[in-house]
Parts: C-alpha cells; sequence; structure tokens
C-alpha cells in the first residue's frame, strides 16, 4: 500500500502522540525530538516500564540478569528529563478517534479519562502473549512471559520451596530459552510441542539438532501433543494434559506464541493486513493520513518475497520506530525490509536464521533447492574447533539466495549477518561463493563454512 499524498510536517508548537513505550515507540519519540525541538511529544504508555528488553527475559529469570533495572535501556525519568518526552506511565489508550485527531486514556492511579488532541499520532500498542484457553489455564503457576511484571511473577512463584517441575508450552525462541533458564535453576524440566518438532522456523535437519541439545542437557521433549487442559489442586498447577499424557508441573510458561494488538486500530478504522496487524506503506503511514504504527503491531516489508510479512523482532520494531518517529514531523524515509533475521542460543549451541526456509520457501511456490554443510567454527589446527552447520536455500534456476540456517557452539550468531546482507543485495549463492571473507584460524577455517556451503549450493544451480 503506498500512499501518494505529500507528506506534512507537524506545525509548529503542534503535538505528536505515541501510544506504546517499548522498543518502536521511544524510538519514535526520540526521533522525532532530535529532529523537531519546537513541538509536543506525549507517550501514553499502559504499563509502567518503557525501553525494555523483552529479549532478556528468560536470563533474568534465571538470574544471569541479576538486577530487574538492567532491563531499562532508557528510563521515564530520563525521556522526560534530559529529552523532553512527555513519558506518561499508567496510562492506556482506551480510544482513538482519527476524525478529531484524538485520543482518550485512563489514569490508572485515579481512574479517570482524559482526551488528547494530535496532529500527528504513532501507534506502538506492540504484541501480547498468546494463552491456552483450555480447562485449568486459570489456575496459579501457569504464566506467558512477554513483560517484565509477567517475569516478577515467574520468579516469585519459582521462589516457593514446591517448585521443583516446570513444564513449556512451545518450542520456539523464548520456549526453548525459557527452558534453558528453568533447567540452569535446577528444575526438571519438559518442553511441550503441538508440532511435529521444535523450533518450526527452521528445516527438520537443524530442528533435529537444536532437540539433541535440549535432550542432552536434561530437558524433556514432548512433540506432536496439543495440550487438553491443566490440572491443579490448592497450591496451583499441578499437571499439564498433552495428547493423553499427564505431565507434572509445578510452574508453567505458555509460549506459543503473541498476536499483535490491534484493537485501538480496528475500532479507529484503519486497514489491517492479512497477517492481522496494521497495514502501513514503506513509510510506517496506515490507511489515514495521519497516523503511523511501528513494531509488533504493524506489518513488515519481505525483502525475499516482497510481499508484506509480520515478523515481530525487536530490531525491526526500533528501526520502523525511528522511521515513524521522523515522517510523522514531515521527513520522508522508507523502511528498507526484513528478512528475519534471527539469532538464538539453546545451552551450547548457537541458531540462527534468515530469509526463508526450505519448507515456507516451497510452500510459497518457489522452484527452490537447498545446500547443507557440516564445517567448523575455526582452523582444524586450532584448538577448541566445533561442528558448525549451515544451510543454504536458493532458487534453482537463478541461484538467488532465499534463507539460510545456521547452528553450532560457536561463530553462528554473526555468520548468519552475512547471508542476510547477501540477500538483502539479491545476491546468488554463486556471487557468495567468491566473497572475501575473513580468515584466520582462530575464527575460521581458511574456508568459511558459509563459503563452503555457497559453493556446494552453486553446483546445483541451473
Amino acid at each position: 500500500m503506498e500512499v501518494t499524498v505529500a507528506l506534512q510536517a507537524i506545525p509548529e508548537n503542534g503535538r505528536l502522540v505515541v501510544v506504546g513505550g517499548d522498543a518502536a515507540g521511544m524510538s519514535a519519540a526520540s526521533r522525532a525530538r532530535r529532529l523537531r525541538s519546537d513541538i509536543d511529544i506525549v507517550v501514553l504508555e499502559r504499563g509502567y516500564d518503557v525501553s525494555y528488553s523483552a529479549c532478556s527475559l528468560p536470563y533474568y529469570i534465571q538470574g544471569v540478569v541479576e538486577h530487574r533495572d538492567d532491563l531499562i535501556a532508557v528510563g521515564a525519568d530520563e525521556f522526560r528529563d534530559a529529552r523532553g518526552i512527555d513519558a506518561r506511565l499508567g496510562t492506556p489508550v482506551v480510544a482513538v478517534e482519527p476524525r478529531g485527531r484524538r485520543v482518550v486514556y485512563a489514569t490508572i492511579e485515579d481512574e479517570t479519562t482524559h482526551e488528547l488532541a494530535y496532529d500527528a499520532l504513532v501507534l506502538a500498542t506492540g504484541a501480547s502473549a498468546v494463552s491456552l484457553p483450555v480447562p485449568g489455564s486459570e489456575l496459579d503457576g501457569i504464566f506467558t512471559l512477554r513483560t517484565i511484571p509477567d517475569a516478577d511473577e515467574i520468579k516469585l512463584r519459582l521462589k516457593q520451596d514446591h517448585v521443583l517441575r516446570a513444564v513449556v508450552v512451545g518450542g520456539g525462541y523464548i520456549g526453548l530459552e525459557t527452558a534453558e533458564a528453568l533447567a540452569g535453576l535446577d528444575l526438571d524440566v519438559t518442553v511441550v510441542e503441538m508440532a511435529p518438532r521444535v523450533m518450526t522456523t527452521y528445516d527438520e535437519e537443524l530442528s533435529e539438532i537444536i532437540r539433541a541439545e535440549l535432550e542432552r542437557n536434561g530437558v524433556s521433549v514432548v512433540t506432536n501433543a496439543a495440550v487438553e487442559s491443566f490440572e491443579g489442586d490448592a497450591r496451583g498447577v499441578t499437571h499439564v494434559v498433552a495428547a493423553g499424557e499427564r505431565i507434572e508441573a509445578d510452574v508453567v510458561i505458555v509460549g506459543v506464541g503473541v498476536r499483535p494488538n490491534v484493537e485501538l486500530a480496528g475500532t479507529a478504522g484503519l486497514e489491517l493486513g492479512e497477517s492481522g496487524a496494521i497495514r502501513v506503506d514503506r513509510h510506517q503511514r496506515t490507511s489515514d493520513d495521519h497516523i503511523f504504527a511501528a513494531g509488533d503491531c504493524a506489518e513488515h516489508y519481505h525483502v525475499v518475497t516482497g510481499a508484506p510479512a509480520w515478523i515481530p523482532l525487536g530490531q525491526t520494531a526500533n528501526k520502523q520506530g525511528r522511521i515513524a518517529g521522523t515522517n510523522a514531523v514531515g521527513g520522508s524515509e522508507r523502511f528498507g525490509g526484513t528478512a528475519g533475521t534471527n539469532a538464538s542460543k539453546v545451552f551450547g549451541l548457537e541458531v540462527a536464521g534468515t530469509g526463508l526456509t526450505e519448507t515456507v520457501a516451497r510452500q510459497r511456490g518457489y522452484d527452490c533447492s537447498s545446500a547443507m554443510i557440516e564445517s567448523r567454527s575455526r582452523s582444524g589446527a586450532y584448538p577448541g574447533a566445533k561442528p558448525l552447520f549451515v544451510k543454504l536455500v536458493f532458487e534453482t534456476g537463478s541461484g538467488r539466495i532465499l534463507g539460510g540456517q545456521l547452528v553450532g557452539a560457536e561463530g553462528v550468531a554473526k555468520r548468519v549477518d552475512s547471508v542476510a546482507t547477501a540477500i538483502f543485495a539479491g545476491m546468488t549463492v554463486q556471487e557468495l561463493a567468491v566473497v572475501d571473507m575473513s580468515y584466520a584460524p582462530p575464527f575460521s577455517p581458511v574456508w568459511d563454512p558459509v563459503l563452503i556451503a555457497a559453493s556446494q549450493a552453486a553446483k546445483k544451480v541451473g
């Protein structure tokens, strides 16, 4: 959706209102302030934390991140005092009225509602964790993990003497990182996944390596098992019932995904995309000329498919927020798109991916092939070299790179960036195979694993 209307700057002494105070919202507000010192900028945040690292929550639960304040990148007081941004906490927005260009928000402390006019509005309402509407879901000890208060409640539960067994429902990024955190606290951990395998955002060869790493570290993995109910007693949850099996549990973390928070946008009449997120153009503008959207509530442009997508990632939220803030005050920046580049840690493994998996590429109708190799993280002559797996997915005829996945004990999380760069540049596997990559024995074999995979893939082109 490309909007052809001329971008209008907020008038002098006008007002930008941002709904949502995490990555996208505070990036938008901060960028707008850097560009315009003459306008009023108000951020309305329903919670009491802004600009925090949601990706670090499993590590906070485990204690690797020791202090709650370590999760906060920039506090609300700094936004107010040092940056001149009126960050208002505990103020959920209950309505957006585009015709009158105003929002209605509540004040939790005194339970009053207020109206606030805007010249431009940025919706950065994020996404919410999906819960399981099954019998027993109201029992104590069952949590989702999306916000700092969620993590605080989980930490309190874990301090209870009877909490010895944990079940994580969902085998995606957050689920597996949380499973590792709980195992690190000496709990007996089981991962329950309704799909045939964990980490379905990777192809089967890679997800099986990840599963083996979980089991090697004492985590039980149950797949093809949809949760049917929870059972409990006076202390809370005691069992998870999945695929007819009763699994003991003193605490349950449900990590089955998130959904975009679009209720405000929907009731305001803004267009939603096929993904259910807010439809935006490459300038982050919605179907209303004066309203922008960014982050986990907004759709993204996918650089591989060229189509709208919804891949909620922190870096994407920050980028989109910056662009929304720029354009809301009169700029004309475009979002360059996303390949869904990601990395995570599963015990001793680094796991990373970018672009399309072979499974997804075929589902989307691409005539594609793949090459998967096993190499080493360092030169064979240098101590400590470990296995490293690389899989590249590419168009059969042209060799254009569609995606890449890497798994290994070291050297994975940054190597995926070279594949992401190749995807953004529209490179073929033939071109990637001759890129001049660095070599030193402590860091790589003389032929980097990515180069080896690209060379193997090039043999299959045509």
